[in-house]
């Protein structure tokens, strides 16, 4: 059976991520403690621990979802469990599929992914931009209604494509004020501001994007040993360049999630394995497909059920 492998992004998080796994597997307990040593503090105890409001700040977030989700995935591959044929990760996800691809090590992915979240924070003052979830309109439709509110000064763009009537809209405060009563107008059921701090995915985010590209000019990126579907293109990245290129747009461009899911589809996956905290993504790929088998690993009981799953259908 083909299985994917899919890293969830910000939002996944929680306080006590990871800490059963750290506690009963050394393999777990090593990716924290070079998560710790790389970023020069203890993630984690933010981890697992808390404060919830210190975990949810972006630059701590991106690390933390990553450093649990890499946790997990060396727990799944020291009791011998499914080995993917494929990757893809959602947003700061990403950094996880490439590691986990060997394109990145580890310690340089930790401290890339703490740097793009304060560069994403400090990319638009706080309380200017943010984002809002539609729920129950088409892609393109949001993608027309956006085009529609946008004018001079007001930024609002459709940011993340994630599964049928689901799709997420990021710009500055001016432009989120605009597009909700023509979201509506235009058949939306709902439109659910986020707990986020700034508008990711968007344009104005190619502050951080610049910033980011200087910071990937220091790192070695290999060519990926397991296939990764990117966010920006929705198909495979080869080499080292096009991931150093897909990381640096994926910054400020919308995460085509559908997409990449159904890109997967088309390459066989016949299963997905959301590795790291939460179940978001499996919810989002249910909605684009009834077809295939989907389980997650973030704890001992679900490690189980996954094993238990690729034992009945291998």
């Amino acid at each position: 059976m083909k299985i994917a492998f899919v890293f969830p992004g910000q939002a996944s998080q929680y306080v006590g991520m990871g800490k059963e796994l750290r506690r009963d597997y050394p393999e777990a307990a090593e990716i924290f403690k070079q998560a710790d040593e790389a970023l020069g503090f203890s993630l984690s105890t933010l981890c697992f621990e808390g404060p919830e409001e210190e975990l949810n700040l972006t630059a701590n977030t991106q690390p933390a979802v990553l450093t649990t989700s890499l946790a997990c995935l060396e727990v799944l591959k020291s009791v011998g469990g499914p080995v993917p044929f494929a990757l893809a990760g959602h947003s700061l996800g990403e950094y996880s599929a490439l590691v986990a691809a060997g394109s990145l090590e580890f310690a340089d992915a930790v401290r890339l992914v703490r740097k793009r979240g304060q560069y994403m924070q400090e990319a638009v003052p706080l309380g200017e931009g943010g984002m809002a979830a539609v729920m129950g309109l088409a892609s393109a439709a949001v993608v027309e209604v956006c085009q529609k509110a946008s004018e001079p000064g007001v930024v609002i763009e459709a940011v993340n494509l994630n599964c049928p009537g689901q799709v997420v809209v990021a710009g500055n405060t001016a432009g989120l004020e605009a597009v909700e009563p023509l979201l509506k107008e235009a058949g939306a059921r709902r439109v659910v501001p986020l707990p986020v701090s700034a508008p990711f995915h968007s344009s104005l985010m190619v502050p951080a994007g610049e910033r980011l590209a200087v910071d990937l000019e220091q790192v070695v990126i290999k060519d990926p040993e397991i296939p990764v579907v990117a966010n920006v293109s929705a198909d495979l990245v080869l080499t080292g360049a096009e991931v150093k290129d897909s990381l640096i747009r994926q910054v400020y461009s919308p995460v085509r999630w559908e997409e990449t899911i159904l890109k997967l589809l088309e390459l066989g996956s016949e299963a997905f394995v959301e590795v790291g905290p939460g179940k978001v993504l499996s919810g989002l790929v249910k909605k684009i497909s009834r077809e295939v088998l989907i389980s997650n690993v973030e704890d001992k009981a679900t490690l189980e059920k996954v094993l238990a799953l690729t034992r009945e259908v291998s």
